[in-house]
């Protein structure tokens, strides 16, 4: 498992800076996106990779035997401002797009 885990982060990992590295700004937000789940699936693997291991605790159970409940918290949180980021920048894409009439990231292109 950690093997596929690791594998899916290095896939999400390379295809997002590839996409930053785009000229235009719809694959630059998509690369965005991928690097930050990525990066969500990095945390969320440093909390110890367990299947069916439960994340809240019981009276009197044993505290080896759970999920590390705090990187879970912290993917949950970073999902969520993840996609306000994403909603922004599709606002600000929008805007751009509207303004310049081009969807370069460093303008129109015969400027």
């Amino acid at each position: 498992m950690e093997l596929v885990v690791s594998l899916a982060i290095g896939v999400l990992a390379g295809s997002g800076i590839w996409l930053l590295l785009r000229p235009r700004t719809f694959q630059v937000i998509l690369g965005l996106s991928l690097l930050s789940y990525a990066v969500n699936l990095f945390i969320f693997g440093m909390g110890r990779l367990r299947v069916g291991a439960p994340p809240v605790l019981a009276p009197g159970g044993d505290i080896a035997g759970y999920a590390d409940p705090l990187t879970q918290a912290l993917v949950l949180t970073a999902i969520v401002i993840s996609f306000a980021m994403t909603a922004l920048f599709l606002v600000v894409l929008l805007a751009s797009r509207g303004l310049t009439r081009s969807d370069h990231v460093d303008g129109p292109k015969g400027e």
